[in-house]
């Protein structure tokens, strides 16, 4: 392997900056749109203001609140403004941390202590999770020695009540629920989930990293959108990412509990460090005041109301892009997804193809299988960008439909080979030796 060597002198300050943004100009644009994930775009204004109270806090550090408390207040007032809007009440409490996959561990590992201090006797705990929950699950349960129960989703993609019902055992701790799930933007029947879990004796988690800071404001919009959150008496646990519909640089996620007796089993404490007892929420033990700071000014900067302005641009762009891509015979939207996350396919395309043709038109969209999909996300900004984007994804549908089998090569070739794999053991494997080696200089 390559190695760089650690530079015996420094350069300018402007020639790292140059530096920095000549290396970033093969980055996805998402400034203008033309990217559906991974950076979540309210437009100028609020980007400009998030940096600009991340850069304020950029140095301190949130594993001291007695040092600073400024951080103490923010961080305990965001939390408190994202109980309020999920359906907590005045014993609502819970932790920021760094992102979607930290709150899914630490609730992980709370509900797996909750469980040994009432359940002594479950020394091999489960959890049980629809196959659209996000990986973080799998993840947290690898990491804190649980079993996790996958269980295939019904016909709309939505958990299968029934057969996650069926799923539980002396063993089962806990029950996942999406709000709404990722890759299709479907809303689990949370209700019913909790009622079994109630009836059970099991931790109900709510995974709202995606759908925290968009789900409220459609409800309160008009839109049909069920329960989801603290409403539902069985639930105990909700994770709902602000560096998502939040708008706020990453990482900015919160943890919620409905009440502080549940919290404290995420709490770890030690007490005979020599430098002094160590008690942290989190995983992680510093933590950046930035995203904790551009948290709590995004969110007192627009307040309800200019949420649900922006909350109403995405959804009518996503249901002017839905329907724009219906309006294509060769493809489909799959399932029912009642907010702004939603996935299409084909029946007679390639649509690891189709994903690859709209790259070279200068689109970033997500490709996915089980079933295979692109997956669309969208944000404010994509109102500026439909019809162009419909009238490319009309040449690319052209295209891909006359190209031959043999024709078909690179990434869309090597994903639909990954999906197709009958042995997922082997599937695993390659993703991690295709990790593996894509870290590395080159």
């Amino acid at each position: 392997m390559a190695q760089i060597e650690f530079p015996q002198k420094g350069i300018s300050r402007e020639e790292v900056l140059a530096t920095l943004n000549s290396i970033r100009t093969g980055d996805g644009d998402w400034k203008h749109g033309r990217m559906f994930s991974l950076v979540y775009n309210a437009g100028e204004e609020v980007e400009k203001l998030a940096g600009e109270a991340c850069a304020l806090f950029m140095n301190e550090n949130a594993l001291s609140p007695f040092a600073f408390p400024s951080l103490l207040k923010m961080e305990t007032e965001v939390v408190s403004m994202m109980a309020n809007l999920l359906g907590g009440d005045s014993e609502t409490v819970g932790f920021m941390t760094s992102g979607g996959s930290e709150s899914i561990m630490v609730a992980v590992k709370t509900a797996r202590d909750f469980s040994r201090a009432r359940r002594p006797e479950i020394v091999n705990p489960e959890l049980i999770m629809p196959s659209s929950a996000h990986p973080a699950f799998n993840k947290a349960a690898h990491y804190l020695g649980l079993k996790t129960v996958v269980v295939p989703t019904d016909k709309s993609l939505s958990a299968d009540v029934e057969a996650i019902s069926s799923a539980i055992n002396e063993n089962t701790i806990m029950l996942i629920g999406s709000a709404f799930s990722y890759p299709h933007g479907i809303l689990d029947p949370i209700t019913d989930l909790a009622e079994i879990a109630s009836r059970n004796g099991l931790w109900m988690h709510v995974d709202a990293c995606v759908g925290g800071l968009i789900l409220p404001f459609l409800s309160k919009l008009g839109y049909p959108i069920p329960p989801f959150d603290f409403q539902i008496p069985g639930v105990k646990s909700i994770s709902a990412d602000i560096h998502k519909y939040g708008f706020t640089p990453k990482g900015a996620s919160t943890i919620l509990y409905r009440n502080a007796e549940l919290r404290q089993y995420q709490i770890f404490a030690y007490a005979d460090f020599p430098g002094g007892a160590y008690a942290t929420p989190n995983v992680l033990g510093s933590r950046p005041g930035g995203p904790i700071a551009a948290s709590w000014a995004v969110m007192k900067y627009l307040g309800l109301e200019d949420f649900m302005r922006l909350t109403k641009t995405t959804i009518e762009t996503t249901r002017r892009l839905i329907q724009g891509i219906e309006a294509i015979p060769e493809l489909y939207v799959l399932g029912k997804p009642p907010a702004t996350v939603f996935a299409f396919s084909s029946d007679v395309l390639n649509v690891f193809a189709l994903g690859e043709k709209m790259k070279s038109f200068g689109w970033n969209i997500d490709s996915q299988h089980l079933p295979p999909s692109l997956h669309m996300t969208v944000f404010p900004i994509h109102a500026t960008i439909v019809e162009p984007f419909l009238a490319d994804l009309h040449s690319a549908v052209t295209e891909v439909a006359a190209l031959k089998p043999e024709d078909i090569a690179g990434e869309a070739a090597l994903y639909g080979m990954i999906g197709s794999m009958p042995d997922r053991g082997m599937a695993r494997d390659f993703a991690i030796q295709y990790l593996n080696d894509l870290y590395r200089v080159r």
